[in-house]
């Protein structure tokens, strides 16, 4: 375990680094969030029943969720890359812990997230979002909302180290845009057909959503909603939980063995 530390915390210096020198890519995938709130906020808005101040409210937290979802499209598209150019054997040629690289990335991913929340939430209250909850909820939905980044960073690692091309990873990753269309990220699932209305519900990003809506005070959890949207913090939980333990070893796995 404490192999495992020292290796991870180098492995986590160099993905630092490696944002900290293509600082173009960490600037739109940062910028994209926001240029999407004041598009649907506004564009969205005028066009739902909800007034659009409640509406802009409504999809905040949806927004914050979807970006977390992205995890699976960076994670995947880093991982690809090390494999594509040959960085990935370089370091398995190292004496470190077989986890180290993966841990490193997906923590790394996690603390950028963390960061480039911030100008988000800042805008978000501009365009009059608000915490109606405590400041102990607020908290909470902050870690859950980073937690499934952490998971959903994973199962792209996973992906990444499975396509091994980064034209691949590119074009699988940009497919992930679909998960928040088929939730409650942008628009609420009461007026959905049902067979509709239960895939968006038992999406992981509906249950998430619901929960930070929840803590954050923005929206009532909806009644009569399938048991991950009915019991959101739960449900968000159990998901991040399956998410972890499925992909986890299926990336440490990975990487250790190659092409083999």
């Amino acid at each position: 375990m404490s192999t495992l530390a020292f290796d991870g915390t180098a492995m986590l210096g160099r993905q630092l680094l490696r944002v900290r020198n293509n600082p173009a890519l960490v600037i739109l995938t940062q910028t994209m969030p926001i240029s999407m709130l004041l598009f649907f906020g506004y564009v969205f808005g005028s066009a739902l029943a909800m007034p659009g101040a409640e509406y802009r409210s409504f999809l905040v937290p949806g927004l914050l969720v979807a970006t977390a979802a992205n995890g699976i499209m960076t994670g995947m598209f880093q991982a690809a890359q090390d494999v594509h150019r040959g960085v990935t054997d370089r370091l398995r040629t190292l004496p470190v812990s077989r986890a180290a690289v993966p841990v490193g990335q997906a923590t790394a991913d996690v603390i950028v997230t963390a960061v480039g929340t911030v100008p988000f939430l800042l805008v978000g209250l501009a365009v009059g979002w608000r915490i109606e909850g405590s400041a102990l909820d607020a908290v909470a939905a902050v870690g859950l909302l980073l937690l499934f980044r952490f998971a959903c960073t994973w199962a792209g690692i996973f992906l990444g180290l499975l396509t091994r091309s980064e034209e691949a990873a590119g074009q699988l990753g940009s497919a992930t845009f679909m998960l928040p269309l088929l939730s409650n990220a942008y628009i609420p699932t009461d007026n959905l057909p049902g067979w509709l209305r239960t895939i968006a519900e038992w999406n992981p990003i509906s249950a998430l959503t619901t929960a930070l809506r929840d803590l954050f005070g923005n929206a009532p959890v909806p009644e009569g909603a399938a048991w991950p949207v009915a019991h959101p913090v739960a449900g968000s939980l159990a998901w991040c939980a399956v998410l972890l333990a499925v992909f986890v070893p299926l990336g440490v796995r990975r990487y250790a063995r190659g092409e083999g």
